[in-house]
C-alpha cells in the first residue's frame, strides 16, 4: 500500500504547467468532434451536411436566397449551393491580414449570427456550424460569387490551402457553394453518405419553407437497386407542413377526415406553422423543427403544442356536455397522432450543438398564444368534425386506464403458482403443470356446484361467474376494470389483459366455456367470447379457448340412453338411435345446475367422452378484419346495428322470427 501511494504521490508532484495543453484553432474540434457533432458514427456524418445546408437555408428564410442546390458525387464529396448573399471576403476588421471566408472558416463562434438585425430567424447560431465541417474535411472548398466577381479558398484538414483567390466575373451569380468530402482519419475509411437520408433531409427543409426551392443531383452509382430516390429532383412545396403531413398520411383513415394545419405571424415576433391529423389506425409520429433546424427530442415549442392541443380539445368537450373529457391528458390527445410543427424566433436556445432538443421559453409561449385559438375555432367550425377527434381521444383514454388496470392486476398476480392471489370463486386443481390442466368458466353458482362435484379435481378447475357478464364492446374502459367477474377472470387465468397478455403465463393449458344449451346459456358464450376477442386476443390466437358442448335433451328406452345438443339433433336421434320404437323419455335440462353430476361429467367434462369446440382466429388480415367488424356491429355499443342484421337474417330464423 506505501508504495502504491509513493507512486502516485510521485505522478501528482510531476504535474506542472508544462503539462497544459492549449489547443489553437480548430483543433478541439478534430481532438473531440464528439462535442461539436455528436461522435463519429453515420449520423455524425450526415450532420455534416445539416450545418451547412442549416446556413443556405437560413439565407433563404432571410429572404435573400430562393433557390438551393445539393450534389452527392460518387467520389463520396457533396456541394451544397445557395442563390443568397455570398460570404464577405474583404478584409476582417479584428483579423485585417485574413479575409472575414477565412475567419468564419477556421475561427470557432464566428458568423453573422451574433450580430442584430442580420438574420432575423436563423438555424446556425453558435457560430461553429461550417468551421466544425471545414476541421472534420478531408478537403474543402469554397467558391463566394459575390459583387458580381467569383472567389475561391481551399481547405484540407481545417487549415487553408492558401489565400481567397479572385477567379473571374460572375455577372449571373451571387451566392456561397461549399464542397466537402469528410476525413476518413475521423469518421472512418467505409464511411460513406446515404443518399436516401440527405433526401429525406431535404424534403424536409422544402416542406418547411415554401419560399425555396431545392434541386437535388446524385450520382446513379449510389443509388442501390432497391432504393427508391431520384438521382434528380425537384423540391417545392408551396403548401408547406400540410403537403407534408397529406404525402406522410395518404391512403389512411384520419379523424373528421380532416388535416387541422396552419400559419401564423403574431405582431409580437416570431412565426408559427403546423399541421396535425389523428389516424384511426396505426401509428402516429410528432416531427418539430425550430428555424427550419430538426428538434427530434422535442423542447418547449412540441411540449406547448400539445398541450394547446389538449386545453382545447377539453374545452369542447365540456361545451358539448361529455363529462369524461375532463379525464383527458396529453397521452390521450396527442399520444398517436400525427403532426409537424415548425416555430421561427429570434436567437433559439437549444441543448447541445446538434441542437436536437429546443429550450427556448419564448417558443412555448408562442405556439400556445397561436394555436390555442385557432383549434378553437377548427373544432367550432364543424361539430361532426370535432366530435370524431374528440371520440377518438376519449377511446384512447379508456385504453389508457384498461392498461393501467391491467398492469394493477398483473402485479398482483405472481409468476408463482403456490404464491399466487386467487380469486374466491375459484376451486383449483392439483396439477401445477398448465399444459395438462384445464379451467371451466361455468355460469352461476348452481351450475359451479354440479361442476365442482363432477370435475376431476386432479386436473380440472372451475370458475362460475354470476349472470351475464359485462359486454366489452360496449361497455367504457372504467366500468370493464371494475367488474369483479373479469377480474376474476383475469386473475385465475393470470397472463393479463390487452397489451400486457402473454398466453405463455396462463395457468391453464385449455379454458373452456361451459354455458347452458339454451339461447341465455349461447347469450353468455357470446359475451364470454367478445372478452376474449377484445381483451385476450393472444390466447385465442394460441388456440387456448373452448367452448364446451353440454346437451340439451336426454332420451331413454329401456337400456339405450342417449343426448342432444339441441331440437334438430334430438329430431336426429329419433330417426335413427330410436327409430321405430314407441314410448321413447325425452327430459329436458333446465340448465347445468339441475344435470346430475355423472351425467354432466360423462356428457361434458370427461376428456373421454366430451365434445369441445376450439375458436380460432382467422389468419388473414382481411378475414380477422371482418371478424371485428361483425363483432362490433352485433355486440357494439350502437343498437341500430344489431336490429340492422337481425333484419338482413330474419329469413334464417322464419318469417315470425322478426317482429318488423
Amino acid at each position: 500500500m506505501s508504495d502504491l501511494f509513493s507512486a502516485v504521490t510521485a505522478g501528482s508532484q510531476a504535474y506542472s504547467a508544462a503539462d497544459i495543453e492549449v489547443l489553437e484553432g480548430l483543433e478541439p474540434v478534430r481532438k473531440r468532434p464528439g462535442m461539436y457533432v455528436g461522435g463519429t458514427d453515420r449520423r455524425a456524418l450526415h450532420h455534416l451536411v445539416a450545418e451547412v445546408l442549416d446556413n443556405a437555408m437560413d439565407e433563404a428564410v432571410a429572404g435573400h436566397a430562393s433557390r438551393i442546390e445539393v450534389t452527392l458525387m460518387a467520389d463520396g464529396r457533396v456541394r451544397i449551393a445557395d442563390n443568397g448573399r455570398g460570404i464577405p471576403v474583404d478584409p476582417h476588421p479584428q483579423f485585417p491580414d485574413k479575409s472575414a471566408l477565412e475567419v468564419i472558416l477556421t475561427t470557432l463562434h464566428s458568423g453573422g449570427k451574433f450580430k442584430a438585425g442580420v438574420y432575423r430567424a436563423a438555424g446556425g447560431l453558435h457560430g461553429v456550424g461550417i468551421s466544425v465541417v471545414n476541421a472534420l474535411s478531408a478537403e474543402l472548398a469554397v467558391e463566394v460569387a459575390r459583387n458580381r466577381r467569383l472567389y475561391r479558398q481551399r481547405y484540407r484538414q481545417g487549415r487553408p490551402l492558401g489565400p481567397v483567390e479572385e477567379i473571374g466575373g460572375a455577372p449571373n451569380r451571387r451566392g456561397t457553394t461549399v464542397t466537402f468530402r469528410p476525413d476518413p482519419d475521423i469518421f472512418g475509411e467505409d464511411a460513406r453518405f446515404e443518399p436516401a437520408r440527405i433526401f429525406g433531409m431535404l424534403r424536409a427543409k422544402a416542406y418547411l419553407f415554401q419560399g425555396v426551392t431545392i434541386h437535388w443531383h446524385c450520382a446513379r452509382e449510389l443509388l442501390g437497386a432497391k432504393e427508391d430516390i431520384p438521382a434528380q429532383a425537384e423540391l417545392h412545396f408551396p403548401g408547406g407542413l400540410r403537403d407534408f403531413l397529406a404525402s406522410e398520411l395518404d391512403g389512411r383513415s384520419l379523424a373528421g377526415d380532416a388535416i387541422f394545419s396552419g400559419r401564423a405571424a403574431p405582431n409580437g415576433g416570431g412565426m408559427v406553422e403546423w399541421a396535425v391529423a389523428w389516424p384511426i389506425h396505426g401509428d402516429g409520429f410528432v416531427v418539430s423543427y425550430c428555424n427550419t433546424v430538426p428538434t427530434p427530442d422535442g423542447g418547449t415549442h412540441e411540449t406547448a403544442f400539445k398541450l394547446a392541443l389538449l386545453r382545447s380539445l377539453k374545452a369542447y368537450g365540456e361545451m358539448a356536455g361529455t363529462r369524461r373529457a375532463q379525464q383527458l391528458v396529453t397521452e390521450d390527445v396527442a399520444g398517436e397522432m400525427a403532426a409537424a410543427l415548425s416555430v421561427f424566433i429570434a436567437e433559439p436556445q437549444f441543448q447541445g450543438q446538434t441542437k436536437e432538443r429546443l429550450s427556448s421559453p419564448e417558443a412555448g409561449r408562442l405556439v400556445d398564444s397561436v394555436l390555442r385559438d385557432a383549434f378553437d375555432h377548427w373544432l367550432a367550425e364543424d361539430p361532426v368534425r370535432a366530435e370524431a377527434v374528440l371520440g377518438l381521444a376519449l377511446e384512447r383514454l379508456e385504453e389508457r386506464l384498461r392498461r393501467r388496470a391491467e398492469r394493477a392486476i398483473k402485479r398482483k398476480t405472481a409468476t408463482n403458482r403456490h404464491r399466487v392471489r386467487l380469486p374466491g370463486k375459484l376451486t383449483d386443481c392439483s396439477e401445477a403443470d398448465p399444459e395438462r390442466s384445464e379451467i371451466f368458466i361455468v355460469e352461476g353458482d348452481s351450475a359451479g356446484g354440479s361442476a365442482k362435484q363432477a370435475r376431476d379435481r386432479r386436473f380440472q378447475a372451475v370458475l362460475p361467474i354470476r349472470g351475464k357478464i359485462l359486454n366489452v364492446a360496449s361497455a367504457s374502459a372504467e366500468k370493464i376494470l371494475a367488474n369483479q367477474e373479469i377480474r376474476d377472470i383475469v386473475q385465475a387465468l393470470g397472463c393479463g389483459m390487452g397489451r400486457d397478455c402473454d398466453p405463455a403465463a396462463l395457468r391453464y393449458g385449455k379454458i373452456i366455456i361451459m354455458t347452458d344449451a339454451d339461447v341465455d346459456g349461447m347469450h353468455i358464450a357470446s359475451l364470454l367470447m367478445t372478452f376474449f376477442f377484445r381483451e385476450m386476443p393472444a390466447v385465442v390466437r394460441a388456440g387456448r379457448l373452448y367452448l364446451a358442448q353440454p346437451p340439451l335433451y336426454r332420451l331413454a328406452h329401456g337400456a339405450e340412453i342417449a343426448y342432444a345438443r339441441d331440437d334438430a339433433h334430438r329430431e336426429e336421434l329419433l330417426a335413427t338411435v330410436f327409430k321405430g320404437r314407441k314410448g321413447v323419455q325425452i327430459s329436458r335440462f333446465k340448465g347445468l345446475g339441475e344435470m346430475p353430476p355423472a351425467q354432466l361429467k360423462e356428457t361434458t367434462m370427461d376428456p373421454r367422452s366430451r365434445t369441445l369446440l376450439r375458436v380460432r382466429l382467422p389468419e388473414e388480415s382481411q378475414d380477422l378484419a371482418s371478424v371485428r367488424r361483425l363483432v362490433e356491429r352485433l355486440m357494439g355499443r350502437k343498437a341500430e346495428e344489431r336490429f340492422r342484421f337481425l333484419q338482413e337474417h330474419a329469413h334464417l330464423l322464419g318469417a315470425d322470427a322478426l317482429d318488423l
